[in-house]
Order: structure tokens, then sequence, then C-alpha cells
């Protein structure tokens, strides 16, 4: 083949798009004055097997560059290079000598020689450097899968990264699927058994693995070098494109199981980081297009943390955000995305934040993705904290004040008791004025960043040696409390404390209202040895070890027992959509102290006791939150005559199991008249109104 045998081609689709006879390629390059296509016999070769280069009077239109090339595959390995002005000091990255990926390459691979910093060095990087492969996506039977749309009010998050979960030998899955898409599968009976109906699986757009500090391994994955492609060392096969079968087996298998997938997908920056990174793709292609440059050009905003920030509301970006959405929405039928760092999509081409930021309402209005749930980390690294006003009308929203007032009650500081009656309540001083769903907030007390729940009660202090980096890193405000003792613990009045509090924090994260969303492990009591930022530990430190389901199987126990409440509570009227507060006018919640209608809102007060009627008028729920570090006698309602069997204790996180949680059947009866909540603990009563109640099991 010659490069007459090449045509035109056209602009669009971007992307190598495979067509009868041949692919289409199409790539953005405002400023390039020559692109050369590299086609690679495999992954491995040292030199490209063919050059085509795209002369600008034959294949450019406007600012794309495209051809049409005879005879090629799915499969095919290829990348660009582009030629053009290397002026750094003026935001002009072109360097000939540099082999990038395609922006809209729907799978990567990487040469085992793989070197990114390489690509950061002055010299030829072709042999040791990722490559696009061309794919069809058509090519796979869903059998009639679809996203499930599942509603808010009946979904519980569980956050999970797919190596982890089952990369450790105790998993029972075979050597070749840990770590893998098809690893998860395995588990799948695990997470329905659990009561979840929602995986958000940490990123899984490829990444660079070697963003990291040197003998660590980028293990999280907010690295992205592209949008479009599956990771692929989460596939149990090697083959180039296996992994977008694997990964959509991995979809459809859970949506087969009542089960959701919520991708964390990292829009805000890429892993080609600061002025010192690799050119990778999008530098080397059109860098002042992709990235929020500074005023002279010759530096990168940094509202991420990471480096760069990707300029999201450049209309070429903009595009690319969307229509990666529309593929994983589309093509790999995923159900959600929570996006990292989210309000860094509001920010304008020199940062500024937007009352109205296109990317957004781009989101919000496409029609594709209108049954897709939308999750937006509020914030981001430079202090723009938008939980509560992040624009829109259909995102839910991380609420890192649910985190932080839960946390603080529980760890028994002063002043923190009207912090959790209002996370109790769905947070209504940052969403009632939104007239939005009860379930806006998404309601964590743990997540990837930051401790695990065995940690946030046993570490006073980060313990971040192992990263190497001295201790430094990760964050200090953790309001943790070790109860007692730093770390592992032999004494059995600190590990019954700890136990009591881990159970404490899964009361109110899912029995509050809005969203829960609970962190891989935490049901079995996962630990990372005190290690709050474990984003480089590829390790035993960070994986899921599956024998502690045995070691801490009352955990595993209550948490299920508290999902299944959770989904047969009555709070929702079937068929209607309430808002928060409409919810909280209907609930009719008395708030009380130890005396009944007599809370105690002073600093000093450490308790809190509630009485609310479900939706359904079905029956009667009374909570006692004692966290005190003595036992507190709690006055309980008076039982209306005509309701003989009174109240049942559902709930004692002060019981050893099973007595912790009961079903509603077998829940013993209480007939005094106060009931004596033992120290640090939560005591849910229920008294049913008619014969139909929910079961705890």
């Amino acid at each position: 083949m010659t490069t007459r045998d090449v045509t035109s081609g056209a602009s669009a689709p971007l992307g190598a798009t495979v067509l009868p006879g041949g692919v289409n390629f199409s790539v953005f390059s405002k400023h390039a004055v020559l692109l050369e296509l590299l086609l690679f016999d495999d992954e491995n070769a040292s030199q490209p097997a063919r050059i085509v280069p795209l002369d600008a009077s034959k294949h450019r239109t406007h600012h794309y560059w495209h051809v049409f090339v005879p005879d090629l595959q799915p499969g095919q390995v290829y990348a660009y290079r582009a030629h053009g002005a290397f002026d750094p000091d003026r935001g002009s990255w072109f360097d000939a000598e540099k082999v990038l990926l395609d922006p809209y390459g729907l799978a990567v691979v990487l040469p085992e020689t793989y070197d990114r910093w390489a690509a950061a060095r002055p010299g030829d990087n072709v042999a040791v450097a990722m490559k696009s492969v061309v794919a069809d996506p058509d090519r796979y039977d869903w059998q009639d899968d679809v996203p499930l749309k599942r509603a808010f009010a009946e979904t519980v998050i569980y956050e999970l990264h797919v190596r982890g979960f089952t990369r450790h030998p105790s998993s029972g899955v075979a050597v070749e699927k840990r770590g893998t898409y098809a690893g998860l599968i395995e588990k799948i009976p695990y997470l329905k058994d659990l009561g979840v109906t929602a995986v958000e699986l940490l990123p899984v757009f490829q990444f660079d693995a070697h963003d990291c500090p040197p003998g660590k391994t980028n293990y999280w994955g907010y690295a992205p070098v592209s949008f479009f492609a599956p990771h692929q060392a989460y596939s149990s096969q090697k083959s180039s494109l296996a992994v977008l079968d694997e990964f959509r087996d991995m979809v459809k298998a859970l949506h087969r199981a009542g089960l959701e997938v919520i991708l964390d997908v990292v829009f805000n920056h890429t892993a080609e980081g600061g002025r010192t990174g690799p050119t990778l793709s999008y530098r080397g292609l059109a860098n002042d297009a992709y990235y929020i440059l500074d005023g002279d050009k010759s530096r990168y905003a940094d509202y991420t943390g990471c480096g760069n920030t990707l300029n999201a509301n450049q209309p070429i970006v903009r595009r690319l955000i969307q229509d990666s959405l529309r593929y994983w929405v589309s093509q790999m039928h995923v159900d959600g995305f929570r996006f990292d760092l989210a309000s860094i999509l509001s920010r304008d081409e020199e940062g500024r934040p937007l009352p109205n930021p296109p990317i957004l309402w781009d989101i919000e209005s496409d029609p594709l993705l209108a049954g897709t749930k939308l999750i937006a980390e509020a914030w981001d690294a430079a202090g723009l904290y938008q939980v509560g006003s992040f624009i829109g009308d259909r995102w839910q929203e991380w609420n890192g004040r649910f985190r932080d007032d839960v946390r603080c009650f529980l760890r028994g500081d002063n002043g923190s008791v009207s912090g959790v009656a209002t996370r109790i309540l769905g947070s209504p001083d940052i969403y009632s004025h939104e007239e939005r769903e009860a379930e806006q907030s998404i309601n964590f007390v743990t997540c990837h960043d930051g401790f695990t729940l065995n940690d946030l009660v046993s570490y006073n202090h980060k313990h971040n040696e192992a990263n190497g980096e001295n201790n430094h890193d990760g964050s200090d405000n953790n309001l943790s409390w070790n109860c007692g003792e730093e770390g592992p613990a032999n004494d059995q009045m600190v590990e019954a404390v700890r136990n009591r509090q881990v159970k404490n924090f899964f009361v109110l994260e899912l029995l509050a209202a809005g969203t829960p969303m609970l962190l891989m492990g935490d049901e079995v009591r996962r630990t990372q040895r005190g290690n709050n930022n474990a984003y480089c530990q590829d390790s035993d430190i960070s994986w899921f070890d599956w024998s502690l389901l045995e070691r801490h199987g009352d955990i595993h126990r209550f948490v299920k027992a508290l999902n299944r409440f959770r989904q047969r509570r009555d709070v929702v009227v079937e068929g209607t959509a309430l808002s928060l507060n409409q919810l909280l006018r209907r609930a009719r919640i008395e708030w009380h102290g130890v005396a009944l209608k007599r809370p105690d809102w002073s600093d000093n007060s450490h308790c809190l006791a509630f009485t609310l009627r479900s939706l359904g008028a079905r029956f009667l729920l009374h909570g006692m939150l004692n966290a005190y570090w003595e036992p507190l006698a709690f006055e309980l309602p008076s039982v209306p005559a005509e309701h003989q069997q009174g109240w049942r204790r559902c709930i004692d996180t002060s019981l050893d199991s099973p007595d912790d949680i009961s079903p509603w059947e077998s829940a013993p009866a209480v007939r005094q008249a106060t009931y004596l909540a033992q120290p640090r603990s939560m005591v849910l009563l229920a008294l049913a109104l008619e014969r139909s109640v929910p079961e705890v099991e």
C-alpha cells in the first residue's frame, strides 16, 4: 500500500471510525502545520510499519485533520505525530518526536517497555509510548440490556476499586481474573446480598499508572490519558480489544443482578501534568485549547492540585466531554457518572467561575443523558466550594457537611447536636431552597480519599509513611477518634467501642434522608493501617481482604439488615416524587432529649431523640442517639391503647450480634416508660400502626 492508496477522508466523526473498506481517522489540531498518522504491527513494535503524512491541502478541513486508509481492521494499532512550533513559553508544545494518543481513541495499549518520562525528555519515544487501537463499538451483543434508571430514592451506592475489590489472594477469584472486570463479575452475588443497588467504580478511563512517585503505582486512577478507552490493565485478557467486551460483560452482568454502574470520571485534568510533565496527547495536539493557561501562556493554571486544569468550557473540550459521556451511555450502557472535582467544570477559559457554565448545561440538557445519574463532587482544589449551589436542576452532590457533622457528633464534640439533626433531615439548610428531591444529598462518612471506617475509629492521626513522603501527604483534619488506643488494639473494651461506633456510623448513613454511599470493605472493617491517602498503594494496604468477612461477620450482617430496612422503610410514597420540603412536612418529626419534647441543643449536649411517622402511615419510629460516654435514660412516647403490640426494639448498637438488629417479627417488646441507651450507642424502636410493617431480617 502506498500513500496514493489513501484518500482525504472526512472530518466527522472524530477518532478512528471503521467503515466499509477501511478506517477514517480525524483529529483536531488548530496550529499544527503537518500531522503524521503512524500505523504499527502491534503495541510492542519499536517503529511504525507505515507512516501516512497528512498534508494540509488534502487532509485538513478547518482545524480537523483527516484521512481514510483502506483495508485496515479493528485491532490496528496507531498514533499521531504533530509538527508545529515548540515554544512552551507561549503555550505551544508541538514536538514532532513525540508519539500522541488519539483523544477520541476507543482503546489504548502500552508496550512492555512503556516509559512515561521518555515523553518528557528530548528525543524520539516511539518505541516506549502508549498507542491507540482502532475499535468497532457496534460489534457486541448486548442481548437487550439497557441502563436500569433506578430512582435515587431506592439507591444505595457502593464505591469500589475494580482492581482492589478482587486482587487480594483471599478473594477466591482465579489468579488470572483477580483485579479485573471479570473478577468483579464473580463477586456480584456478594454485592447483591449486601443490599446495595449501585456500584460506583473508581476511575476506569485509561490512566497512566506511572503518574506517581518513583517506585509507586498510581492506584486510584485519577490520571486520565483517554476519556473513551476502558483501562487496559483491568482486563483479564491481554489482546488489545478484549477489554471492551470484558467491561461490557461486567456491565451486563451487574444489570442482570439489578445493580447500576456509576463511573467516577475525571474531566478536570489529565496525566500530562505541568510544564515538566510528559507530552502524551492533548498537549502535543492543541495545548492552548485543551488546558487553562496562565495569562502569558507559559504555565498551566492548577485548580486541581495535579499540575494542569482541563479547559472544560472551551468549545472543543466541551464537545469532547459530552461525546465521552454519550459514548459511555450509548455504547457501554453505564447508568451514571460521579464527576471528580466537578466545580472545575464551572470555570471559564481564564479560570473564573461562571454563573451558567456551558458544559454543565450541555450535560444537563442532553436528551441522551436525561435518565443518567449525575453526581457532583461540588468543589475543587483551589477553594471553589459549591455544595448546595452547584448549577443545574438534576445534579446530586457529595455532601461533605454530612461527613463532617456525623463524625463530629459521634466523636463527642461539643456543639454537634444541631448539625447531626440537620443531616438526618437531608440537610435542608443546604438544599431546601431548591425544592429538589430529598435524595439530592449523597450522604457519605468515608470514601476512597481518607480513612476507612475502621481507621476512622482506630486512629487519631494519619499514618502515611508507606507513601514515601515522610507522612506529609494526606489531610490532617480527619475528625477521627481511636477509642482509646492508636491502631490495632488487643484491649477488648476498646474493640467493643470501635464496633459500636462503626455500627453508629452505618445507622446514620443508611437511615438519614438522602442517598447513602458506602465505601468498599467498610462493612467488614477493612483497614488501610491508618493511611488516609493510599492513592499510590497497589498493595494489601488498599485491597479488600476477604478474610475479614469472617472476622467481622457481625458488622457485615448488621449492614445487610440495615440495607434491607432502608429499602422497606416506608419513607417514599410509591409512585410519588416528593421534594425534601414535602417529605419533612409529611414525616411529622418531633425532637426530644432525654425528656420528651425537650431537645437539648446546647453546646454541651451529646444526645438527641426523635419520633417520626412513616409517609404511608404504617408505623412510627423512635430513635435515640447517645454520643455521651455514660448511659442515658430516655423517656419514651406513650403507646395508644389500640396498639397493643407496643414498641419493638429493632436496633440497639450497644448489643452484641444478633441482638443489635432484629427482624420485626422477633424484635423484643419494650414496655417500660424509659429506655437506657448505653454510652455511644443508637437505638431505634418501631411501633406498627397496621399489620403490614417493614421487616429487618
